[in-house]
């Protein structure tokens, strides 16, 4: 019993390390590749933490392997546009001009009243009194209205639609 529990100890301090080297953020704000790397790190953790006939490094060495994989992943993104869009996935423009662009509510498996729930929730009533809306890759909306704030970033939506 006492075994086990200083082996959870000690998995627990790995994993907080290894979490913090990540960088971890709130998990909303986790990119898919970061989520999947968060599970299995629970995983590799939890084998070790209760089977005390396994070694306790059987349990660590795959976690700093995934450590590595993760810090090899993140600066691949810095580094390439094309393999952060591939691994990250890109933002994407539900509504452009003013126009809810429906093909990419079904493409994002967003309804209508998902987006309407979005406006009201940023004190939006009126759908069309919004010019720009982008649905980020960590799932965080964005929305700007019909002002001269909406034509100061309507470059970097035109950037958005090219893509």
């Amino acid at each position: 019993m006492l075994i086990t529990f200083i082996r959870a100890i000690i998995l627990y301090i790995v994993v907080l390390v290894v979490m913090r080297l990540m960088g971890k953020r709130e998990i909303g704000q986790l990119q898919p590749f970061e989520l999947a790397i968060s599970i299995m790190i629970a995983d590799l953790a939890s084998i070790p933490m209760t089977e005390t006939g396994i070694p306790i490094s059987r349990g660590i060495i795959p976690i700093l392997g995934l450590l590595v994989m993760h810090l090899l992943i993140s600066v691949i993104n810095l580094k390439s546009v094309k393999a952060r869009e591939i691994i990250c996935g890109k933002p994407t423009i539900l509504i452009y001009r003013g126009k809810i662009d429906e093909k990419a509510l079904i493409k994002e498996r967003f309804t209508i009243n998902e987006l309407e729930e979005r406006l009201r929730g940023n004190n939006v009533v009126n759908v069309g009194d919004v010019e720009y809306a982008i649905l980020e890759t960590s799932r965080r909306y964005y929305r700007y209205s019909k002002t001269k704030q909406a034509n100061h970033y309507s470059r970097r939506f035109q950037h958005y639609a090219r893509l």
